[in-house]
Parts: structure tokens; sequence; C-alpha cells
């Protein structure tokens, strides 16, 4: 691929907004289903008690003897149906997803996130719109480990994109699911309406991005593909060239790159502890917050209700990550650790307030919700900056994918822990 001057400047800014689409359609759709299910789930209810467990996520019923005005069932249950798929497929996909070439992974996500979405739209039992889940998290967590490891091939600067995509996702799905429902428009119609996103998700990738020349999209040689080598090639070659000096150069290249053992991919993975094990701690102690705490942070004084509030937490805290998903563009932060540490903090605070309740109003938590939403979303994307900056090219694209599992552990744990929290409190 070659370019020079302004067709490059073209180019990177077309790779940075199409990972920023990316970034918005892949984590989109599941945000909108999510929401989307649990108003479908609620004509099922008297079908199957399952259902009325799900639904309270977002009604917080009231009919309790408990201080908290707790739900039977924690959000966090929810929560930990949603994102054990994708934790699989993290855990595993490193080891094998290098055999399957990027074009058929994406077409994956693309039908995984239409079956979801129609799966959920006309479901007539709690059975079938739990697979709809299903199917939207296979998509965003094969999504998410395919395109931050597709990032290798580009400039570094495509993370940016592809950061403050993520962040607006959750921001516009809720957003426009809810403008949609408060239009009029039925749940069934509005997820048929969102169809539209995984068709975004294609058409960014397979039209949107400039490949380089190399790139494997439909078959996938023994080697290794790294951005330094592409980025490499383009400097060194001449404006003008033949096409057979092209691949010659193209295959020297690619004969210095020694395929990855199983035994090199775990002294990565070991390499990478120091950027999983502190991501995992801050979206452990974040969700911890999100689905074992928010719903308890309840002030029947206030002119807002229940419900509202928990919106409310829930909207703010995804504006925190959008904003800090976004912060890539200006400035960068090497201290993962510390992000760690004030999360922490974070989940300490809150769990001192929810059982002593000495917070004065819900605009206190408001405050410290979007502040929680910022460490989260720098935490991101400085962790996968970095790891893209300092780790050896022929690693690079394995580490990537492998690295995208410390959210997705501490999530999981978080879930798991937030039962027992959720039980003493609301057995108070």
């Amino acid at each position: 691929m070659n370019c020079a001057g302004r067709d490059c400047r073209v180019q990177r800014w077309r790779n940075c907004i199409g990972f920023w689409l990316l970034g918005l359609c892949n984590n989109f759709g599941y945000v909108v289903m999510l929401s989307a299910a649990n108003d479908i789930l609620k004509k099922q209810e008297s079908q199957n008690t399952t259902a009325h467990a799900l639904i309270n996520v977002e009604t917080m019923n009231s009919s309790n003897s408990s201080r908290y005005d707790c739900n039977p069932v924690s959000t966090a249950a929810v929560l930990l149906a949603d994102i054990l798929p994708t934790l699989i497929i993290k855990l595993t996909a490193p080891f094998y997803i290098h055999k399957v070439p990027y074009g058929f992974r994406v077409l994956v996500c693309f039908i995984t996130a239409v079956v979801s979405f129609l799966m959920v739209s006309f479901s007539s039992t709690v059975l079938m719109s739990i697979f709809g889940v299903v199917f939207a998290s296979v998509s965003a967590g094969l999504g998410e480990l395919s395109f931050l490891s597709l990032s290798v091939f580009f400039n570094r600067n495509v993370l940016n994109g592809w950061g403050s995509g993520t962040g607006a996702a959750g921001v516009a799905g809720a957003l426009l699911y809810s403008v949609f429902t408060q239009a009029g428009l039925t749940p069934r119609i509005s997820l048929m309406i969102m169809l539209v996103v995984p068709v975004i998700l294609a058409v960014s990738y397979f039209f949107l991005l400039a490949f380089p020349t190399s790139f494997p999209q439909w078959t996938r040689s023994e080697v290794s593909h790294n951005s330094s080598a592409v980025e490499n090639v383009q400097e060194r070659r001449p404006l003008i060239e033949e096409v057979a000096d092209t691949e010659h150069q193209e295959e020297q290249e690619g004969k210095h790159i020694i395929p990855l053992s199983f035994i090199d991919k775990l002294n990565i993975i070991k390499g990478l502890l120091k950027f999983i094990v502190p991501l995992g701690l801050v979206y452990f102690a974040e969700y911890y917050i999100n689905q074992g705490l928010m719903e308890l942070l309840y002030f029947p004084d206030s002119r807002l209700s229940h419900p509202e509030q928990y919106r409310w937490y829930q909207t703010l805290y995804q504006i925190g990550v959008f904003f800090s998903r976004t912060s890539l563009f200006c400035f960068k932060i090497r201290k993962i650790l510390l992000f760690c540490l004030l999360q922490c903090v974070n989940a300490v605070l809150l769990s001192v307030a929810v059982y002593y309740q000495f917070l004065p109003n819900p605009w206190v938590v408001f405050i410290i919700v979007f502040y929680e939403g910022l460490l989260g979303g720098a935490a991101y994307v400085n962790t996968f900056y970095f790891i893209s900056k300092e780790t050896a090219d022929r690693e690079r694209e394995f580490a990537m994918a492998a690295a995208s599992v410390g959210d997705s552990l501490g999530i999981a744990l978080s879930a798991a822990a937030s039962f027992p929290v959720h039980h003493y409190f609301c057995s108070l």
C-alpha cells in the first residue's frame, strides 16, 4: 500500500474513523439488545419466574422489608449470564484464533449480532431471550479480541478511535433505545431498526479501512504480521516500483518472522500479567460497584424515584467511560496500577456508604460514579496502548488478543462476589 503526504494522512483518518465505528458497533448492539430483552421478558413474566428476576434489573421491586429496597435477585445475576460467553472466548481463542482469517471472524461477528437481534425481538420464551443474550455476548467478545489484534496492522493511533468508539457505545445504545421506545415504538420494532448496526460494522471493516497490501484477509499464513513491519515497508518503498519488486520485498520481510509456539505464548502471557492483573482489578472494583452496590444506593427523600436514580447512575457512569476512553487522543498514562488503587478506594468508600447510609443525596453518588467511569475507561485504553507500544513485533498480535481477557475476568469475578454482598445488605 503506497502512500505519501496527504494520501497517508487521509488513510490514517479513514482507519481511525473505521476503528471508531467498529468499537461503537461491536458494543452498541450488545447494550441495546440487553435493554430490549428486559422489556420483552416482561411479557413472559407469567410463563416463567426466571423472567421476574431478570426484569427487576430496571424496575426495582420495592415490595420487600429491607431498608435498601432490594430486588429479590441481584442485578449481578444478569451480568454473570451476560459475561460468561465473552470470558470463555477470551480465555481460549488467543491460542487458536490465529488460524482463522480476519474476514471470516468479522462475518461471524456480523451473523451472531444479527441473530441476537432477531432472537430477542421475536422471542416467545425466556430461554429464547437468553440465547439472544448469548449470541450478543459471542459477537462482542469475538469482536473485541479480533479488532484489538487487528490494530497491530495499522498505525497505533487507531487504538484512539477504538477506545472512543467503545466508550460511545454505552451512551449511544442506551440513549437511542430509550428515544425509540419513548416515541411509541415497540421493543420489537426498535430492535428491527437496530439491525442496521451490524451492517455498519461490516461496511466499516470491508469498505472503510485501508488495509496494507500484505494483509491476510481471507487466507492465513503461518507467519505473523505486525504494524512496524508494514510501516517500515512503506517508508522504504519508492513512489514508483514494479509489482514484482513489491512482492519480493514483502516475501523477504516475512522470512524473518518466526511463528509463536505454545511455550512462547505462555511466556508472553506471563509478561502481560503486569497489565492484565491491574486491568482486571479495576474492572472487578468497577462492576462490584455497578452490580453489587448501585441498586442499594437509594435515597427515599429525593425527587427522583428509585428506578430513576439507578438509571442516572448507569448513564453518568457510561458518560465517564466515554470521556476517558476518548482521552487517548490527548494524553497517555503509563501507571495502570494507579487506576486500580483509586477504583478500589471507590469500592470501599461506597461499601461503607451503603452500610452506614451517610451520603446526603444521590448527587454525591452521581459525581462518584462519573469519576468511576473515568477511571475504568482510562485504564482500558491506556492498557492496550502501552501493550501495543511495548510488546515485540512478532508478539504484538497475540498479546493484544490475550490481554483482552483482563476486563472480562474482572467483571465475571465481580458478579460472583456481588451475590453474597447483595444478600447480606438485603437481609439487614
